[in-house]
């Protein structure tokens, strides 16, 4: 069963994602800040991350830039939830800290997040076969 690590401040959106994937047969954890899922990643080290952008104690491109700081997080699948356009200063170190997506919140119901997340974690196991 994959590990889906959500971090996400907004009750509703966090409790519309966990129930949609936990009924589509994923494991959910769940983080309400930036600090939190920063720890539950690194302990928990789930097949996938959907991380908000705007979060309490830490944004979550601090939390991803800290992810990607450890050996495990390098590699770790990321699908950045945002409700800013991609065009904003915010999402600038994006390129940089290399998620492995990112969506507007705004402008993708839950069923293009969930084939977002099969198509992430298609390519991951894709990418480990070849790498055998």
């Amino acid at each position: 069963m994959k590990k889906i690590l959500i971090v996400e401040d907004e009750a509703p959106v966090l409790n519309a994602l966990s129930n949609k994937l936990t009924n589509e047969g994923f494991s959910v954890l769940e983080a309400r800040d930036g600090e939190e899922g920063l720890k539950i990643a690194l302990r928990e080290h789930p097949d996938l991350i959907l991380l908000d952008n705007v979060l309490p104690k830490m944004d979550g491109m601090s939390v991803m830039h800290k992810i990607r700081e450890d050996v495990w997080g390098k590699k770790a699948s990321i699908i950045i939830l945002t409700n800013f356009d991609v065009n904003d200063p915010l999402l600038s170190n994006v390129v940089r800290d290399q998620p492995s997506y990112y969506l507007v919140k705004a402008n993708n119901p839950l069923e293009k997040i969930l084939e977002k997340i099969q198509e992430v974690l298609e390519s991951k196991k894709a990418e480990n076969t070849e790498n055998i």
